[in-house]
């Protein structure tokens, strides 16, 4: 390990100079799939056994939803790699550079409660291995996991972008084999697994719940990551060509989200629960469990730094005036009081279905106006000194009202086709006339983008004069 390999990260959400633009493609890789290797995937597998669908077709609404939901994400780390700017200011492109505050907040609300799910799972799986060596489950025991890994991810992020990508480097090939170990010994015990475990419901329930399972698990898990993309693919040098950004990037995110998805699923054909802890009971004990316990812990951590890293850079992106270090720390701080109510909570699997659902209906429609803008509207050239600019003198304006009405248009067709699990996420064109089908992700997304094209066209005023789109 080099000095320039692990170093402090000085930028916050200016664009980033060539000279510190030094990861790889590989490296991309590593941060992704260190991410997504984490027990919280477990859960989205289990989910569909949980809704009733059968064990062979909840594996292949996971494999089918990612192969779509990952091209959007990867989609979205090109930008990043073309211009050196994170997410939430790229938005400023479509948005307008005080428009664009509105996503930010969001994501930055967003990522504590992500912080919060993440390492929720760790904490209870931690808890069933040490209960195996005699150690009790006491709020003392769960406390203090909980500070553990929070300063660590905290203190990880603070550190900044260098500090992730050499966490993720050399950790997720040691993970990897653990997920290997894991893998054959659930899948070669007798019974841990019902292979033949089918659906118990038919006609119309029995699509509704496909196509939620569709929306919170498959496809909507590549989008989930969207507004994170370019804050690290943003470090990659100009001369690595998008294409290779593109696809290990989309690796990264596709590997691990299905391997341990279908590892959930399978687990919970016989536990027929979501508990990670009642999973790790079923099939992991004596030794195993200590290399579990290893891989538990390793994955909130990896993926909670990128959410500290990112809500910070959302905060900046929204105008707030403190430092990044500073932002993090507060994040990291908000972010352990939502994990003691999701450790406390009564029902979390019902509860983080229901949050899976309503992220997703801000971020699909967010997500159609940021990609119409870039890849159809500006054809990937984005002036990126210009989304530096004051509100008054930008050329992408204060507030882009063909950006914030489009986006409230995707809300709105998103929300009339959604069926969560709680009537507030229920919309009419879903529960009426199609039977409870949830295509929430895809008409978010879909009208978002036609309205934004049709009011662009429309708009009189003037518009950016092209720039390469990596132009500084």
């Amino acid at each position: 390990m080099t000095d320039s390999e692990l170093r402090a990260d000085i930028h916050s959400i200016e664009p980033i100079p060539d000279a510190d633009r030094d990861s790889t493609g590989p490296q991309q890789m590593w941060i992704w799939a260190g991410a997504n290797i984490a027990p919280v995937n477990w859960a989205l597998g289990a989910l569909g056994i949980i809704l009733k669908l059968g064990l062979m077709e909840t594996i292949a609404v996971i494999v089918i939803g990612n192969i779509i939901g990952c091209a959007i994400f990867a989609s979205f780390t090109v930008m990043g790699h073309r211009t050196g700017v994170n997410q939430m200011v790229l938005s400023r492109s479509a948005f307008g550079v005080r428009g664009a505050y509105l996503p930010s907040v969001l994501m930055f609300l967003m990522t504590l409660c992500w912080i919060g799910v993440n390492t929720y799972f760790p904490v209870k799986i931690a808890v069933a291995i040490l209960g195996q060596f005699g150690i009790p489950d006491t709020w003392l025991v769960e406390i203090i996991i909980i500070t553990l890994v929070m300063v660590l991810q905290v203190g990880i992020g603070v550190y900044g972008f260098y500090a992730i990508r050499t966490f993720e480097k050399y950790t997720v090939p040691a993970t990897v084999a653990i997920m290997i170990l894991m893998s054959v010994l659930a899948w070669s015990r007798p019974g841990v697994v019902n292979w033949g475990l089918t659906t118990s419901l038919s006609g119309g329930a029995h699509l509704a719940m496909l196509t939620l399972l569709m929306t919170a698990v498959g496809v909507g898990w590549g989008i989930s990551w969207v507004t994170w993309a370019s804050d690290y693919s943003r470090f990659v040098p100009r001369s690595v060509p998008s294409s290779s950004v593109f696809w290990y990037s989309y690796v990264g995110m596709f590997v691990p989200s299905v391997w341990l998805a279908i590892l959930g699923a399978t687990i919970a054909s016989t536990t027929l629960d979501t508990d990670p802890a009642k999973m790790v009971s079923a099939v992991f004990g004596g030794p195993t469990s200590i290399l579990v316990l290893l891989m538990v812990l390793h994955g909130p951590i990896a993926t909670n730094i990128l959410n500290v890293y990112s809500a910070a850079l959302a905060a900046l992106s929204a105008g707030f005036k403190l430092s990044r270090v500073a932002l993090a720390i507060i994040v990291g701080i908000a972010g352990y009081l939502v994990t003691l109510y999701f450790i406390f909570a009564p029902s979390f699997a019902k509860a983080f279905d229901n949050w899976m659902i309503s992220l997703l209906l801000w971020m699909s429609p967010w997500a159609g106006v940021v990609l119409a803008d870039f890849y159809i509207k500006r054809r990937g050239k984005i002036d990126v000194a210009e989304l530096y600019r004051s509100p008054q003198t930008s050329a992408y304006g204060d507030i882009n009202w063909s950006g914030i009405i489009a986006f409230f248009a995707g809300l709105v067709a998103g929300w009339s086709v959604e069926d969560g699990l709680v009537s507030a996420l229920q919309g009419p064109i879903s529960t009426g006339l199609l039977g409870g089908a949830d295509l929430s992700w895809l008409f978010g997304i879909g009208v978002s983008a036609a309205v934004y094209l049709a009011l662009s066209k429309r708009a009189t005023a003037t518009t950016p004069v092209a720039a390469t789109s990596a132009s500084q």
